[in-house]
């Protein structure tokens, strides 16, 4: 059995003789036991050297495939953003269309309201001529000026007819045939 001191690998072979036999088991300083250090051959080199050489491979494997991963994670976030950009200018854009489209509105509106005013007061204008032009015939000629009223049953029908300094009124009164 092993005492409960804490024994501490020797580090050189002379040290090893001292402490005892070279391939005992002996009581590391952490309190494991370590087995005694032991003469590598040429074929356990060269596994050793094999084994390494296929972990190293492993491990730049398996980071190139984190390296790929990365990339394509980046290469996908990379578009996104693209997208993201292109949709935040596509409703750039929209915006700019829409307010154009209603200014464009707005002053074909004024234009419009404007040439209306101009035509009305064209119109207006026309009027009042064609009024006294025909008020200058009718005066030479002769003109017919009316009006009519109903009551109950009976309409009540007065013209004036007026040809130059001569006047002629009528008065009538017509029954409706209404059904009782």
């Amino acid at each position: 059995m092993v005492e409960a001191e804490m024994w501490v690998w020797p580090k050189c072979v002379d040290c090893a003789k001292e402490v005892g036999k070279e391939n005992e088991l002996r009581l590391h300083k952490f309190g494991s036991y370590k087995a005694p250090p032991k003469k590598i051959t040429r074929k356990e080199e060269a596994a050793m050297f094999i084994q390494a050489w296929w972990r190293g491979t492993l491990v730049r494997r398996t980071l190139l495939h984190a390296a790929l991963r990365a990339c394509i994670i980046q290469r996908w976030w990379k578009q996104m953003l693209v997208k993201l950009l292109e949709r935040k200018r596509h409703l750039a854009l929209d915006f700019y269309v829409r307010q154009e489209w209603a200014v464009v509105k707005l002053q074909s509106w004024v234009r419009m309201w404007r040439v209306r005013l101009r035509y009305c007061r064209l119109l207006h204008a026309a009027r009042i001529i064609q009024i006294y032009w025909r008020w200058h015939n009718c005066r030479a000629r002769g003109f017919i000026q009316g009006h009519y009223l109903f009551k109950e049953s009976h309409l009540n029908l007065q013209l004036e007819i007026s040809l130059g300094a001569q006047a002629c009124r009528v008065q009538q009164c017509i029954p409706l045939p209404i059904k009782e």
